[in-house]
């Protein structure tokens, strides 16, 4: 069993070997080949990955490693660092003056926070969930300082990636005593503009799907309405620009509970909406609970049984978007419920915003 074991931890430090092309165009836009992963999602499958020229900012064209650990950077890896980043610069330009920490786990976000002091934050993100935060890429808008480093290093306690803005020497040097790490530093503060190309690329069988990318207008209490018989409060509003904003970067379908600074429970990737709610909810038991949270949902609700199981679980306000043949119904159960209903639009626009991200 022990040889076994062995063979089988081996293929996941193996690096495969990749020939890929130094340049490739997409129509104008050229991406140069940055580094070669260890492997790609999978072991045995080539991976590089590739920095789009001319491109400035907080970005992944600008990142540089510090730290390669035992194993350097992984596709995946890559992939958490973007999301996590993206994710704090958005919070950052809403938030300007907050220290913001975004926890990624295979492309979702599993805890967020916002504060005032470094290891505070972190550790407010890492207790939204701590068993789906092990082995989580941890994203900083902020210097990582000594005692933040030995948080994030004290034992039984294992992150994947630190990428941050800056590092003290100190934390450094705490960081390189734990080997398996990987410290990557930022090519530029989160509250800086990045500048690349604004579109999206998804490969597909065939063929290559590409749009503008996505950027939420909801960013402060204005860019909202109320339909509910009961008004929100002014915390409540707050919770659900900064549930909306994590939502952005959820996978869908999503579900995002929390309070006006930090996460409670995420629910995404789900078929149903019903069960990305069941999954914030259930999630959220590992760490601060649903009770008084306000639940962000990324698109609307065909019915009112998330209405139901918010109010079941202490939930006292929904920031959704509008769109369904049945939003009187929902809306009214909300009344029933005495749950505050905020959608994605301003009073005089027609239109919600929905955040369908499918990474």
């Amino acid at each position: 069993m022990k040889d076994i074991d062995k063979t089988t931890r081996k293929q996941y430090r193996t690096k495969v070997g990749e020939d890929f092309q130094e340049i490739m165009n997409f129509g104008e836009i050229k991406f140069s080949k940055k580094l070669s992963m260890r492997y790609g999602e999978n072991p045995g499958y080539p991976a590089a990955f590739y920095e789009e020229d001319g491109a400035s900012g907080p970005n992944m064209a600008t990142f540089e490693v510090l730290q390669e650990g035992s194993k350097g950077l992984s596709y995946i890896n890559v992939g958490d660092m973007d999301l996590g980043q993206r994710l704090a610069r958005k919070l950052t330009s809403i938030y300007e003056n907050l220290q913001i920490c975004v926890l990624i786990k295979h492309e979702m976000p599993s805890g967020v926070a916002m504060g005032t002091l470094p290891a505070e934050t972190f550790e407010m993100a890492w207790k939204c969930d701590p068993l789906s935060n092990f082995g989580s890429v941890d994203v900083f808008n902020y210097k990582v300082d000594n005692t933040l480093a030995e948080l994030i290093t004290e034992p039984g306690r294992n992150v994947e990636v630190v990428y941050a803005p800056d590092f003290s020497s100190r934390a450094l040097e705490i960081l390189g005593s734990r080997k398996p790490l990987r410290v990557v530093k930022m090519g530029a503060f989160c509250d800086e503009v990045s500048v690349d190309a604004d579109l999206e690329f998804k490969r597909v069988a065939g063929g290559l799907l590409v749009q503008k990318r996505f950027d939420s207008r909801i960013k402060s209490l204005d860019s909202v309405d109320v339909v509910s018989k009961r008004q929100p409060t002014v915390d409540e509003l707050d919770a659900a620009v900064f549930t909306w904003n994590v939502a952005c970067f959820t996978r869908s379908n999503a579900i995002v509970i929390g309070t006006k600074n930090k996460v409670h429970g995420i629910g995404s990737g789900q078929r149903s909406r019903i069960d990305a709610a069941e999954d914030a909810i259930k999630f959220s038991f590992r760490g601060y609970g649903p009770q008084d949270c306000v639940l962000a949902s990324d698109a609307f609700m065909p019915f009112p049984d998330v209405v139901e199981l918010a109010s079941k679980h202490g939930i006292t306000a929904i920031i959704y978007p509008l769109g369904s043949i049945r939003d009187a119904d929902v809306i009214a159960k909300a009344d029933e419920n005495g749950i505050a209903m905020i959608v994605t639009k301003k009073p005089d626009q027609a239109d919600s915003e929905r955040c369908f991200l499918h990474r």
